[in-house]
């Protein structure tokens, strides 16, 4: 009796993957790399350059229905490479971890996603449907020239997916503890108060533009947005600068401003929080003659995955693999979902994050492998159940 096939075996292609410095929005090879390695599973690649951004969309297949899996190979900037303990770009394997800029994030997921294509063609052939790849090098950057414009272009193609797994580092401490099924919105705003310049001891020509800021903060922050929704915690508002700049202590200021940012749950719209704070605005200026300017600017709505037939696949996978229950959550900052989520259903799950974005990323071997047989059993589930 034949033995099935071993697994691939993704840590070289992390490696490589790795070995590319892909600060964003520099590409510096990645693509390369991994458009190499889906060319040769039978992948049709295409890259579409926007701006200084490359980004590479692959599809296997011609049917529906389209599993799709997205993530992003551009890194954030290492910082000093004397403070790492193995150079950042080198991939070095040290005490059982691949060690580098982007192996929890995410180029260690992204190789277990192909690993995992190459598993499931060697044990089932191709699928009854399609399997697509959609990948970024603007995740880590304004995210401008990325993703967005990237699901822009292939659905102008007409190109459709049914569903998607972004590979983001979801999982706190070991894999398999958490399936992100949403995000918060965000709202980003700066506050600018402009009032008139004088001398502290004739306040009367002068109009000061600090009181004023500090009560529209203060209507602000004592609002309670909320107290949570399903599968959300509350939303919360945190002013997160006030600067006014102003050296002497005989000065009255001419211009005083504030940021704050705002993550929200799906009890909101990004146009209503605007609404809330050019409304609060409007009352303090009331009594203010000078000027309040708002620059406010939501990144990203609150979202979630509502379909059970989808989550649930995702979940049961990471059982079978892992022998535990994953939560399904939605907290964490934004990701590419954010757009994904106008086009498909989507989730993420990917490595443990708790390295990310620090000096001596790193990334246990066995959880990428671990995550290669996830990928691979969400893979033979999903065509089982929507082909």
């Amino acid at each position: 009796m034949s033995q099935p096939p071993a697994p691939p075996d993704p840590i070289p292609l992390a490696r490589r993957l790795i070995q590319a410095p892909s600060v964003t929005p520099a590409d510096a090879g990645a693509l390369d790399v991994l458009e190499g390695a889906l060319t040769a599973l039978g992948f049709a690649c295409t890259r579409y350059p926007f701006g200084d951004v490359n980004n590479l969309y692959a599809r296997l297949g011609t049917a529906e229905p389209v599993f799709c899996f997205a993530g992003h190979t551009d890194v954030v900037p290492p910082g000093p490479d004397a403070a790492w303990t193995h150079p950042p770009f080198a991939a070095e394997i040290a005490d059982d971890q691949l060690w580098g800029r982007g192996a929890a994030d995410m180029k260690g997921a992204i190789a277990a996603m192909t690993a995992a294509v190459e598993a499931y063609l060697a044990l089932h052939g191709a699928p009854k449907g399609s399997i697509a790849f959609l990948i970024t090098g603007d995740e880590e950057g304004p995210a401008i020239n990325g993703t967005k414009k990237l699901l822009e272009a292939v659905h102008a193609r007409g190109e459709r997916f049914d569903h998607c797994l972004v590979g983001e580092p979801t999982n706190p401490a070991h894999v398999g503890d958490t399936i992100k099924v949403g995000r918060r919105g965000s709202l980003n705003g700066v506050i600018t108060v402009t009032g008139r310049q004088g001398h502290v001891a004739y306040p009367e020509r002068a109009d000061n533009p600090i009181p004023p800021l500090l009560a529209l903060l203060n209507r602000l922050t004592a609002r309670r947005l909320d107290d949570g929704a399903p599968h959300f915690q509350p939303s919360n508002l945190e002013v997160t600068s006030i600067d006014v700049g102003n050296a002497p202590h005989n000065v009255i200021p001419e211009a005083a401003r504030a940021k704050l940012n705002i993550r929200f749950n799906i009890a909101h719209q990004g146009a209503d929080l605007k609404s809330w704070i050019e409304d609060e605005a409007a009352a303090v200026r009331a009594g203010f003659n000078g000027r309040i300017d708002l620059d406010l600017t939501v990144t990203g709505e609150a979202f979630l995955t509502d379909q059970p037939a989808f989550t649930d696949l995702l979940k049961s996978a990471v059982i079978e693999v892992t022998g535990k229950a994953p939560a399904l959550t939605t907290g964490g900052g934004t990701s590419d979902a954010r757009f994904i989520k106008d086009y498909c259903p989507v989730a993420e799950f990917g490595l443990v994050g708790a390295t990310m974005h620090q000096i001596d990323e790193r990334v246990p071997v066995a959880d990428i492998t671990l995550l290669a047989a996830i990928y691979t059993r969400i893979l033979e589930r999903y065509f089982e159940a929507f082909a």
